[in-house]
């Protein structure tokens, strides 16, 4: 896989700061060290500005190339870690115990340092490079929250990419899904407020356990018997506390979960029907149910032009036999959905070695591939990316539609 020289002797510095990143993993908004290693290492490359503090901990760069131009282009990494205790037994594992970078933005960090060096060292590209290291992506909103403090009004930007590692075996493999690609999400936490008593008397209270049990299967049939099977969405109860002895009907018990979507018309009549089976229930056993629903996650849709360029910069690094146009939905979600509502752009995996998925506490990155990102960031100035011939040809290598792929190629 050939890679630009100047970005390949950096491998071996590269690899190092992700192992560092990795050691030290922070959750989201806690992202204090990263930062400062972020600002430090792009004022030492060179780059024309660095600002600290965007959404909380959040830096953007700022590179203006030698070439005229007045193109603005983003480029994104998340920071954030998960609270995960690491059972890889890696030398460089997490020494934080409970928190692990098991989705990998250690390496998008990295990735994106790698082409802030790169970019400021040979400045040859038209227009300004905007280099975006955001805080907070694993469910908190911290693109919503950058963009709340004016990140696009302060440092405008005419498209924006993201990228995230996919650990499916294939190192390079670069996937784009043009149009809508990534479910939309909400999160929900619902209380019931019973009425505690003896284990033993179940008649003196109105148990909680018996009906958020009950809610849980009531639940689970929205999509089934409410949703159109040609608009996908997916329900899940992923949370159930209550009661603490063997011989105590708790008074309240909790459940809470999530809802992936790609319509809002969906998302909107399935928050509905939370809403409404909870308030008949209430009714039903003479108590109080509470509900909390929030969107999260925005659907993502890709430019399609965009996705061509994209796919077209990372072709001349990778090779047009390791670019695949996607026809697959994915149930996973990502926060860079509420970037491309604000500016238009696009959204891609890149393969690497190993197969354990993100979010699992055994996961490891293939730092092989540290480099492919930087070098096909480069290409995103080149002119002709959007060329009919080359789309022509990336559609030619369209996957088969699978279906929906529930695996999470992201951070929600």
């Amino acid at each position: 896989m050939p890679v630009l020289p100047q970005v390949a002797e950096r491998a071996a510095e590269l690899t190092a700061i992700r192992r560092d990143l990795h050691a030290h993993p922070e959750l989201g908004f806690q992202e204090h060290r990263t930062s400062a290693i972020v600002q430090d290492l792009l004022t030492r490359y060179g780059v024309d500005h660095v600002h600290a503090g965007m959404g909380t901990t959040g830096v953007v760069g700022i590179i203006r190339g030698k070439r005229e131009g007045t193109r603005r282009v983003g480029l994104r990494a998340d920071m954030d870690a998960l609270p995960i205790h690491e059972a890889t037994e890696l030398p460089y594992a997490s020494r934080t115990d409970g928190i692990m970078h098991a989705c990998g933005h250690d390496a998008h960090t990295t990735m994106l340092l790698g082409a802030a060096h790169y970019l400021a060292a040979t400045r040859n590209f038209a227009g300004t490079a905007v280099l975006i290291f955001q805080p907070a992506e694993e469910g908190l909103g911290g693109a919503q929250t950058m963009m709340a403090d004016g990140l696009f009004d302060r440092f405008p930007c005419d498209e924006v990419y993201g990228m995230h590692n996919n650990p499916n075996g294939t190192p390079g493999l670069v996937k784009i899904k043009p149009g809508v690609a990534m479910a939309g999400a909400c999160f929900f936490d619902i209380t019931v407020r019973g009425v505690g008593s003896h284990a033993a008397m179940p008649e003196d209270g109105c148990d909680s356990i018996m009906i958020v049990s009950a809610l849980v299967g009531v639940l689970h049939s929205i999509v089934s018997r409410n949703i159109p099977p040609t608009k996908p969405a997916v329900l899940s109860v992923t949370r159930i506390n209550g009661g603490n002895a063997y011989n105590v009907l708790p008074d309240t018990a909790t459940i809470a979960g999530t809802v992936r979507y790609f319509h809002d018309d969906v998302r909107d009549l399935i928050t509905s029907r939370i809403k409404d089976i909870c308030a008949g229930l209430a009714r039903m056993h003479g108590i109080e149910i509470d509900v909390e629903i929030r969107n999260v996650f925005d659907v993502l849709v890709n430019d399609v032009d965009l996705s061509d360029a994209f796919l077209s910069a990372a072709a001349e690094i990778v090779g047009a036999e390791n670019i695949r146009v996607s026809e697959d939905l994915v149930t996973g979600s990502e926060d860079f959905a509420d970037m491309l509502k604000a500016v238009p752009g696009a959204y891609c995996t890149l393969g690497h070695g190993g197969t354990i998925p993100v979010h699992n506490p055994r996961y490891v990155f293939d730092d092989a591939i540290l480099p492919v990102a930087p070098a096909s960031w480069r290409g995103l100035w080149n002119d002709g990316c959007k060329s009919e011939k080359l789309r022509l040809r990336f559609r030619g290598q369209a996957e088969q539609p699978r279906g929906l792929q529930g695996q999470s190629r992201s951070g929600g």
